[in-house]
């Protein structure tokens, strides 16, 4: 049984960091599953479908067979997330990816213990959010092993780029997509 990285993004947008996270991902798990999901605790600046659509446009640029969008896992709720991949892939076992800022949340979410018992849990280091014992005791509580990655992310966020549009921080081939739909603030090239 071959293992899978499944990993969610608000996409919102996409950035050079979940770039470097997808091509990462690649280096150690020999499939890689992406979509762009609503998170119930973040309020979002683009509808789901256009997110999805800027996702896609990253993935397509990576241009690895091994990476899939994999929209239809897209839930709010991981738990149903991780039902519709192991219908999807039934033999694969799956690894699930959230990053370092994630991991205090995880022992809230809604069936926490049923999601860790699904899926190996690997998380991923980003800058202002250390992985704590306290937070790995909190996972272990609920019967995970959590395996943090030893990957290197630039430190990008989502929100910043929103925030203070920094069209450096945003893969060129999201760009276009940006321009096409007047998102963020980015309505013409950036000089």
């Amino acid at each position: 049984m071959s293992q899978l990285a499944l990993f969610g993004t608000s996409a919102d947008p996409p950035t050079c960091g979940h770039q470097a996270l997808l091509e990462g991902l690649l280096g150690l798990y020999p499939a890689v599953a992406t979509w762009a999901s609503t998170n119930p605790l973040k309020q979002h600046g683009a509808p789901l479908d256009e997110r999805a659509q800027l996702l896609g446009c990253l993935v397509e640029a990576i241009g690895n067979p091994r990476l899939h969008l994999a929209q239809e896992l897209s839930s709010p709720w991981t738990i149903e997330t991780l039902e519709r991949a192991h219908q999807r892939w039934p033999e694969a076992e799956l690894v699930f990816v959230v990053g370092s800022d994630l991991a205090a949340q995880i022992p809230s979410w809604k069936q926490a213990d049923q999601i860790l018992g699904r899926c190996r849990l690997a998380i991923v280091p980003r800058h202002g959010w250390p992985l704590t014992s306290q937070h790995r005791e909190a996972l272990e509580a609920l019967g995970s092993r959590p395996v943090e990655l030893a990957l290197q992310i630039p430190a990008t966020a989502s929100s910043a780029v929103r925030e203070r549009l920094d069209p450096s921080q945003i893969p060129a081939a999201v760009l276009p997509a940006l321009l096409k739909h007047n998102r963020y603030g980015l309505a013409e090239p950036p000089c």
